[in-house]
């Protein structure tokens, strides 16, 4: 399976996060535009580097969608934050699901912060309210690559996510949520989402965009 990692900036973290892929799993890193040598140390863990020169989350995901050759992809934060050694076993939850989603539980508090928090849970209560059962904008996502790329998510900044879930509703997807760990990122890196209140009203803004 092909994991997608946008990338920027993410050096610090890159080497612990691609030695935890589990076996048969290829990284697939996008950079993103950064500027403390993430590219070479993706490239030097072994990982398929793609450059992708627009900036924003959904453009470097949608670049390594299309870099991936694998039946299934998964797609995961480059910063630590996630356990990817639970891929395996979301990949096989898709016997019974057309898409597996990840709801973050922190394993401690001070990992999530309240902003970010409270942003995700009013945004995941608006997709309840579509009649889609999740309770996160998962970062940590499987589903199969063909699939996907017929789903034709537009969005190319942080609202690819919700614009996801958004599209696999309504094409009557099956979507099925698990818990996954979330932890503190690897220090010396920083959330371009939660990491400020102003990242989070960014997200928050694209995601408004998505919903109208």
């Amino acid at each position: 399976m092909d994991v997608v990692l946008p990338c920027l900036d993410e050096a610090a973290a890159l080497p612990a996060v691609l030695a935890s892929l589990p076996p048969g799993h290829r990284a697939i890193v996008v950079d993103n535009g950064s500027t403390d040598g993430s590219r070479e140390v993706a490239a030097a863990c072994g990982a398929l580097v793609v450059h992708e020169p627009r900036r924003g989350y959904g453009a470097a995901v949608h670049t390594g969608l299309l870099a991936a050759t694998s039946e299934l992809v998964a797609f995961a934060d480059a910063d630590g934050s996630l356990d990817l050694a639970e891929l395996p076993a979301m990949a096989a939850s898709l016997a019974d699901a057309d898409l597996v989603v990840g709801r973050r539980r922190p394993v401690h508090a001070g990992v999530w912060p309240w902003h970010a928090r409270a942003g995700n849970a009013v945004i995941a209560s608006l997709l309840r309210r579509r009649g889609l059962a999740v309770h996160d904008i998962a970062p940590l996502r499987v589903c199969r690559r063909e699939a996907l790329l017929a789903l034709d998510v537009q969005d190319r900044a942080f609202g690819y996510p919700l614009e996801l879930l958004v599209r696999a509703a309504a094409a009557g997807w099956r979507v099925h949520e698990v818990d996954v760990t979330y932890r503190a990122r690897a220090a010396g890196t920083r959330s371009k989402v939660s990491g400020s209140v102003r990242g989070t009203m960014r997200a928050a803004r694209d995601m408004a965009g998505v919903l109208r």
